[in-house]
Formats: structure tokens, C-alpha cells, sequence
């Protein structure tokens, strides 16, 4: 039977409480924690979450470093007998022209389509939404969310024909007909795909966000004579810029290591545009080469932890 912390009383001294407190958990054969389940049977109730984290995210992370310290091949006589080679690859990877016109494609990507693109149309959705009757609200957050909701190779497949430049539905709208905007606007059209595509998310939490900003601060600003802008910036902002930078935190690693562009591009015309994710798979997959495809893997995640803690520093300043 487990004992349970003894409750202070009103004139207890904290030492003898504390002193009770450990004398507790001694004879108990172990610490207690808040649940009163102590340290042993924690670990056996976080252990299913430790395997599974160690199985798909620390062992596949170790291999890739493995991988791209290799030469390993998909095929040939590196995929039977691979051979140690050190940093090579890492080194090729940051003096290869291609890597780096696909990591600056890759900040523009990110840029456009998450930090402006979905953080700027989600916030303007969910602002105005606030405004219009609830029927109205419901049909335009449906829609919305229809677009996250749907695979991406069906999403990708909608776009190509929209954006086709044969019987395409945008050159009929624009009567502009014969162009191509796959072939001559590759990155305007990946980024305008995305930010479609992953506004709903941006929406539905800032969204929650609003509706946690008090009404009457909103009332006091407008009374003083505050337009909307001066209450974005001095009411709306201040209250909710922690959702602002997990939201962006969030879709910025998302489309970071987003594939989907691959479907309407295949990261071309001539690698215009070819983000990291679609030039490791025509590295790796494509071109054979897993070795130097691990090293640009490993680099990326070494990105990615950069961006997340640049993010969690920003949050610490805030609180």
C-alpha cells in the first residue's frame, strides 16, 4: 500500500513537514510524486512512449548519421560493400551549388508560404470571421478545413489542373491563355498551393486565440478612439503573441520539410524549384545516393533544431 504525504497542519513547522514528507517516501521505497504513483511506477507507465520514441525517432536519426558518414549506394558495389568516409559527404553537401539553390528555394518557401503566406491569411480569416453571422462563419471554416483535410496528391492533382496550360481554369479566368505557370512561375505557384492548402491550421488557432482576448479591452479601445489597427497592435497583439509564435514555430517546420511540392513540380524546371525535401529524394531515391542523401538529412535537422530553439527562445523572452 502506498503512503501517502502527510498534510501539514496549521501551525506545522515547514522543516517537520518536509522532514515527514521524506520519511514517507523512504518507507515507501521510493520518491512520490504529485499522482502518488512514485518513480518506479511512472517509468512503467512512460516506458510504451520511450520504446516508441526510440524506435521511430532516435534509432532512424542514429542511422542516418550512419548513412552519411558512408558512401552507400541504392545499387552497385557501394550498396554491398559501403565504405567509412568520414565528413566527405557533409563537405560536398555545403560546396554543392544544387544544395545550396535548393536550401535558399527552401527559406523562400518558408518564408512565403508559412511566415506570410498561411500566418497572414490565417490571421486575416479569423479576424474577419469574428464579424459575420454564425451560418456564414460555419460554410467559410468548412471550406477552409476541406482544404486541409484533403490527401495531398489529390490537393496536388486539383492544382496541376487549375494551373494547367491547356484548358487551364486560372488562364480562363485571366484569359491569359497558353501560359504555363508551372514551367514559368514555378515557386509563385508552390508557395500560393501551400499557403491554400495549410491556412485552416493558422485559422483554427488563432481563431481559439481571439476568442480569449477580452471583449471589454476591445470596448475601452474603441470608446478611447482607437481604430482597428491601433487595437491590433496595442490590445489584440499583446494577447495573443504566444499563440502568434507557436503558430508560426509549428507551420515553419511543417513546410520546412513539406514533400508535396514534388507533386506539382517535381522540383523543376531545371531545379527552380526544388526544396531540400524533393532534392534529397532526387539524391537519394532518385539518383541512388543514400549516403550523401543522409548527410543533407542530418543538416536538416540540424536546421530544424536551430529554427525550434530560436522559436522556444522567443517564448522565454515573452514570458
Amino acid at each position: 500500500m502506498t503512503l501517502a504525504p502527510p498534510k501539514a497542519s496549521p501551525g506545522a513547522p515547514p522543516g517537520r513537514t518536509r522532514r515527514a514528507s521524506r520519511a514517507v517516501q523512504s518507507a515507501s521505497g521510493g520518491s512520490v510524486d504529485a499522482a502518488g504513483l512514485g518513480r518506479r511506477r511512472a517509468a512503467v507507465l512512460v516506458s510504451p512512449a520511450l520504446v516508441l520514441v526510440t524506435a521511430f525517432l532516435v534509432v532512424p536519426a542514429v542511422w542516418t548519421v550512419y548513412l552519411g558518414a558512408t558512401d552507400y549506394r541504392l545499387t552497385g558495389v557501394q550498396a554491398a560493400n559501403p565504405q567509412f568516409v568520414g565528413l566527405e559527404n557533409f563537405r560536398a553537401a555545403l560546396v554543392d551549388p544544387d544544395f545550396r539553390n535548393s536550401l535558399w528555394l527552401t527559406v523562400l518557401f518558408v518564408l512565403g508560404s508559412a511566415i506570410i503566406g498561411q500566418t497572414v491569411a490565417g490571421f486575416a480569416l479569423a479576424w474577419t470571421l469574428r464579424s459575420v453571422p454564425k451560418l456564414v462563419r460555419s460554410g467559410i471554416e468548412m471550406l477552409v478545413l476541406l482544404a486541409w483535410i484533403l490527401p495531398s496528391s489529390i490537393v496536388a492533382f486539383l492544382w496541376v489542373a487549375y494551373l494547367s496550360g491547356d484548358g487551364g481554369t486560372l488562364n480562363a479566368l485571366l484569359h491569359t491563355p497558353g501560359t504555363e505557370w508551372l514551367l514559368e512561375h514555378p515557386m509563385a505557384s508552390i508557395i500560393v498551393f501551400n499557403t491554400w492548402r495549410g491556412t485552416a491550421f493558422s485559422m483554427l488557432l488563432f481563431s481559439a486565440a481571439l476568442g480569449a482576448v477580452p471583449p471589454s479591452q476591445l470596448e475601452s479601445a474603441r470608446l478611447a478612439g482607437a481604430g482597428t489597427f491601433a487595437q491590433l497592435r496595442d490590445v489584440v497583439l499583446p494577447h495573443i503573441r504566444g499563440h502568434v509564435l507557436t503558430n508560426t514555430l509549428l507551420i515553419s517546420l511543417w513546410t520546412f520539410n513539406d514533400f508535396s511540392p514534388y507533386l506539382l513540380t517535381a522540383g523543376g524546371p531545371n531545379h527552380a524549384s526544388e526544396t531540400l525535401p524533393v532534392f534529397i529524394y532526387n539524391k537519394a531515391l532518385y539518383g541512388g545516393q543514400l549516403g550523401y542523401g543522409s548527410a543533407i538529412s542530418f543538416i536538416m535537422l540540424v536546421i530544424n533544431l536551430v529554427i525550434a530553439l530560436f522559436y522556444v527562445r522567443l517564448l522565454r523572452e515573452r514570458r
